[in-house]
């Protein structure tokens, strides 16, 4: 008769002794060749390199091209390890992520293989292992030659960038991007370690979380492994709920219900608090031993998303616990190239920006990867919503084997994996196929092979229908909703805006009324702390060496300078193009997010593109690759507020919008003035907004005020005091503008932390942005991009550890404004 008691369960890390070479390739050069270095675990090969002083900094000047033979190169991990004590029936190798073609050993006898990055494996050691010095080696194939071999096999098909990442379950962007480099990795690249275990253990654990008239309830899917057929006990607690089921013999799963009576319910940031409750699972055996235990945390929330076609086509809504959202969103891409290097705490501080910039989702782009379970369980803490695309972007995917397998099974690890966070609001199938396959002559050189439409049509909606049907799912970003209908048809759905940045002006913007914009951005370059840390050019041009190499866009310097011709001064050197283009950047966002608030209830959200960097680059991004915020970061949190002004053209003239993005009413009057550049008053008057909770108003403006004398020498101010800031209206563009020299006063003040910098205005200064960073690499400053009357004053603090010449800090090229371009060039 067998044991049915057991050991209790083992959970060993193997992160130690591990070492690394390089086994074959067609460039390994002559100082790596042969050399056996120390692996960290997790890591990669990049990472290992790097830290052995082998490679060059890959993020610095050119060095990315200089290691592309990384990713043509087969690469070997080994350690060894002793058999863990206990009498455990079984013995399991436990991989929670390997990048990617990987074959496994154990004493020289393979136990598996795997083909994907964004899966789990599990492979049975018990018969092999040894009471000591047991050789563990797990084997990287080249990704590229994996890629190859199966896009010859099946026949190309076309994707954005000259690379075969959709031949490979692997994170895209590891193959280049038009924000990042190539680099292709290969490692074990999350955690590893031995399982140990008898009798029966919980194979998986699905929560699914659901709020009706106010009363929680988990359904509670468990699926379990044997290793005996005897009676079993699952035991699950929540809210002081305890329920429990009995597997009989033979039985490998059962479903436990959880009702709670009215929890608190999660929110969104802005919308409520989020609560959490601690769901404790145990698997007990017949003698009530137990064998294995689980534990997350959860929220109680209802979500659904309203697709109801009405007049002006189909809207796109997401509701929380019955609350119509709008969406203040943000595209996450990875935070760096070498994912390991992305700890908790830098999410953290990176939540915490977003947060700061009153964004309310994070969109997890399908170029990337499945995010940490510090990401989710952040996002759960700080209530940031998640939209979660599957990982396919920006090319035609083939559906056959092994794909369509690796695939399945990704997909419903992620969705299992993934179940407990009321965070995750929205699966999305793809990034930009389907439009591509519309509109990009993806069709014709196809000629008939799969690329991906039974994924996100079929597979995919199954797979969630099945694990998950409490969140919405979506086929795509853009999809419209139908296959009749134009997959970037603003009026379905989700739509992404990219005319303006690759051949319109920013203004056209307001030529949009959508349902939902999913993705539109605007580049412009990183601090300049983060260029000189990055490039070492001399001097520095925009168009210099390392600057040419750190811009992946096509004709991407050309575009900025297309947008600057249409706005802007012309910039005399590299430090008035830095800041020009920074600039235009934030003004091109602030334009278009506050136009699509500004038609609330038809226009449900936006989700600006990008958030983050992966590394130095000039991008899209608001936060750059070393984690500095570009002025776009303090435009969009204007542009985001909970309570917007904004000054927006309509019908001919000119509307006051009042947008309230909170449950409150807001009621409060509003001074609108029309000045003369010189601050001299020409018209005013004073509109009472009464804006309810969740809601826009729009107040015309009365045409003597809203129509200038002199379109060259006014501007119009809209003001509410501190409840919602300012609203500008200029009514022509700066270059056109007869701007006065910049005149102010300026002092400099130490204060706890740093110093407070207090800018007082005797000309109009346009678009005051200070730059600390130029002088101390991690001086901050809470504010930037301020437009002053003649006679106001700022305040900047500037936080800082470092001394800084104050003289310096209130000058040129630290202190900038538009006014600066009136002025002769320095010598």
């Amino acid at each position: 008769m067998s044991d049915t008691r057991g050991t209790g369960p083992l959970r060993q890390a193997l992160h130690e002794g591990w070492t690394l070479r390089a086994v074959t390739g067609p460039q390994v050069p002559p100082e790596v060749e042969g050399r056996v270095v120390p692996a960290t675990v997790p890591g990669c090969v990049h990472t290992d390199l790097l830290a052995a002083g082998l490679i060059p900094d890959p993020y610095l000047d050119d060095n990315e091209t200089r290691l592309a033979w990384i990713g043509h190169t087969d690469w070997a991990y080994e350690t060894t390890f002793d058999r863990p004590p206990g009498a455990h029936r079984r013995l399991d190798l436990v991989c929670a992520g390997l990048d990617t073609v990987a074959t496994v050993t154990l004493n020289g006898v393979e136990v598996g293989r795997t083909e994907n990055m964004h899966r789990g494996h599990r492979f049975d050691l018990t018969s092999l292992l040894q009471p000591r010095n047991n050789t563990l080696a797990v084997r990287f194939d080249s990704a590229y030659r994996y890629a190859h071999a199966h896009r010859d096999r099946l026949g190309d098909r076309p994707n954005a960038y000259p690379e075969p990442f959709q031949f490979i379950r692997k994170m895209a962007c590891n193959f280049g991007w038009d924000w990042g480099p190539t680099l292709v990795t290969a490692g074990i690249w999350q955690e590893i370690g031995l399982h140990g275990w008898s009798v029966a253990r919980l194979a998986t654990v699905r929560p699914l979380v659901t709020v009706t008239g106010g009363d929680g309830r988990v359904d509670l899917h468990v699926e379990v492994d044997r290793l005996a057929e005897v009676p079993l006990t699952v035991r699950a607690q929540v809210a002081g709920v305890l329920v429990e089921a009995t597997l009989p013999a033979g039985q490998r799963s059962t479903t436990l219900v959880v009702e709670v009576p009215r929890p608190a319910l999660w929110w969104p940031r802005g919308h409520g608090d989020q609560p959490r409750y601690d769901l404790n699972l145990t698997l007990h055996g017949p003698e009530g031993d137990i064998l294995d235990t689980w534990h997350r945390r959860i929220g109680f929330r209802s979500v659904r998303l309203d697709t109801t076609p009405d007049p002006h086509g189909a809207p796109f809504t997401l509701h929380v616990n019955e609350v119509p959202i709008f969406v203040r969103g943000v595209n996450w891409i990875p935070d760096d190239v070498f994912p390991t290097r992305v700890t908790r705490e830098r999410l953290a501080h990176r939540f915490d920006q977003a947060l700061a910039a009153n964004v309310n989702l994070l969109r997890v782009w399908g170029g990337g990867r499945y995010e940490s379970a510090d990401f989710y369980d952040l996002a759960d803490e700080r209530g940031l919503l998640v939209q979660q695309d599957f990982l396919f972007a920006c090319a035609a995917y083939p559906e056959e084997e092994p794909f369509a397998t690796e695939v399945a099974a990704e997909a419903a690890e992620q969705v299992t994996r993934l179940a407990p966070h009321p965070c995750l609001v929205l699966w999305t199938g793809n990034n930009e196929n389907i439009w591509g396959w519309h509109d990009w002559g993806w069709q014709e050189q196809l000629a008939g092979r799969s690329w991906g439409r039974g994924y996100y049509l079929d597979l995919l909606p199954g797979i969630l229908a099945d694990l998950d049907p409490t969140r919405p799912y979506w086929p795509g970003s853009p999809w419209s909703g139908s296959e009749q209908i134009h997959p970037n048809d603003p009026a379905y759905g989700t739509t992404h805006i990219w005319d303006v940045w690759n051949t319109e002006d920013y203004l056209r913007y307001r030529d949009y009324l959508p349902r939902f914009v999913a993705e539109f951005g605007y580049q412009g370059p990183p601090a300049y702390a983060t260029l000189r840390r990055a490039i070492s050019d001399e001097p520095l041009a925009y168009d210099s060496p390392g600057m040419a190499h750190h811009q992946k866009a096509i004709d991407g310097d050309a575009k900025l300078r297309r947008g600057l011709d249409a706005h802007l001064p012309e910039p005399r050197d590299f430090d008035d193009w830095h800041y020009l283009t920074q600039l235009n950047q934030a003004r091109a966002i602030q334009l278009g997010v506050e136009h699509f608030r500004s038609h609330r209830g038809r226009c449900m959200g936006t989700i600006v593109w990008q958030f983050n960097d992966c590394w130095p680059v000039t991008s899209w991004a608001a936060i750059d690759g070393d984690g500095r915020r570009k002025p776009l970061w303090y435009a969009l949190r204007r542009a985001y507020a909970d309570r917007l002004l904004t000054l927006q053209p309509r019908d001919g003239g000119l509307a006051l919008v009042a947008v309230n993005d909170t449950g409150q009413p807001w009621r409060a009057p509003v001074t609108v003035t029309r000045f003369t550049l010189a601050g001299e008053p020409r018209a005013k008057t004073t509109l009472e907004v009464a804006v309810p909770g969740y809601a826009t108003v729009t107040l015309a403006l009365p045409a003597d005020l809203a129509r200038p004398e002199d379109p060259y020498t006014e501007l119009l101010v809209a003001e509410a005091g501190e409840a919602a800031g300012r609203a500008w209206w200029f009514f022509a563009e700066d270059r056109d503008l007869p701007l006065p020299a910049a005149d102010f006063a300026a002092t400099v003040q130490p204060v706890d932390g740093g110093l407070r910098v207090r800018v007082h205005a005797h000309t109009l200064l346009r678009d005051l942005v200070l730059y600390p960073d130029r002088l101390d690499p991690d001086a901050e400053v809470d504010e930037a991009v301020v437009t002053l009357l003649p006679g106001e004053s700022t305040t900047f603090t500037v936080r800082t550890a470092q001394p800084i010449d104050p003289t310096a800090l209130i000058t040129r090229p630290v202190l900038r404004c538009v006014n600066d371009l009136s002025t002769p060039s320095p010598a």
